[in-house]
């Protein structure tokens, strides 16, 4: 952070030229990090996709269960 303060505490074509270099260093570095990051990305999106449907069939297998369990206690009691 002292470095950054420093280039701008020296005079106004510092700044400037600082500056510059970063708006036109921004998409490059942009594209960079973006394809670094793609497989990355994907990696976490399938993960959770799959743990998304492990969590909901077994959800879907609970509900399944507590209704054929209610069903049976009420078929028991003799309730329609």
């Amino acid at each position: 952070m002292a470095l950054i303060e420093d280039m701008f505490k020296g005079n106004l074509a510092t700044g400037l030229a600082v500056g510059i270099a970063a708006i036109l260093l921004a998409p490059t570095v942009i594209q960079t990090v973006g394809r670094a990051m793609r497989p990355a990305a994907k990696a976490v999106i399938k993960g959770t996709m799959i743990f998304y449907q492990e969590t909901a069939s077994e959800f879907g297998e609970l509900v399944s269960d507590l209704l054929a369990e209610a069903r049976a206690e009420l078929e028991q009691e003799g309730t329609p």
